[in-house]
């Protein structure tokens, strides 16, 4: 019975991977269908809708390499996906963790589709204020910015625990 339910919290966390992969997919056909590369909708004074394609990483780091980054991020993405999916099974009912681990598989999951299916990871949020400009970035990179927030706060937790 504990082996069955093991299995049936494993689906529960790969359940929320999914949501956020298909989320973050219908975002980005929102955004491919209807605008054009480098478009810009401004929702407030710091707020805009852009198109943005980064072939690169994190704030496009290795963006101007000659296109090898495409498959070496797809590769590592790949990698990633089935070491996490082995930490949700071998931690199923460490519930912060696995939701953590669930967003960062969620949303790496959806920038590996992008660049198998574009070359490029599709940004579109795009927050600026005065001369200050982040780089835009999108759902899937909000997904993997709240695991590995919440990643920390699961360490910080079990340091304080173990104490």
């Amino acid at each position: 019975m504990a082996r069955y339910r093991g299995g049936m919290r494993l689906l529960h966390w790969l359940a929320i991977a999914l949501l956020i992969v298909l989320a973050d997919q219908f975002t980005k056909l929102l955004i491919i269908g209807s605008m054009q590369l480098g478009d810009s909708r401004p929702v407030t004074d710091f707020f805009s809708i852009v198109r943005a394609h980064n072939s690169g990483a994190a704030f496009s780091f290795l963006a101007d390499a000659s296109g090898w980054q495409r498959w070496f991020f797809t590769g590592l993405g790949t990698v990633a996906a089935v070491v996490m999916v082995w930490l949700l099974h071998s931690n199923a009912g460490e519930k912060l963790f696995c939701f953590a681990i669930s967003c960062v598989l969620g949303g790496a999951v959806g920038n590996v589709i992008d660049r198998v299916l574009y070359g490029y990871v599709v940004d579109f949020l795009d927050f600026h204020w005065m001369a200050m400009h982040f780089p835009a970035f999108n759902a899937a990179d909000s997904a993997i910015t709240l695991g590995a927030t919440c990643l920390i706060l699961d360490e910080l937790l079990r340091v304080r625990r173990s104490r």
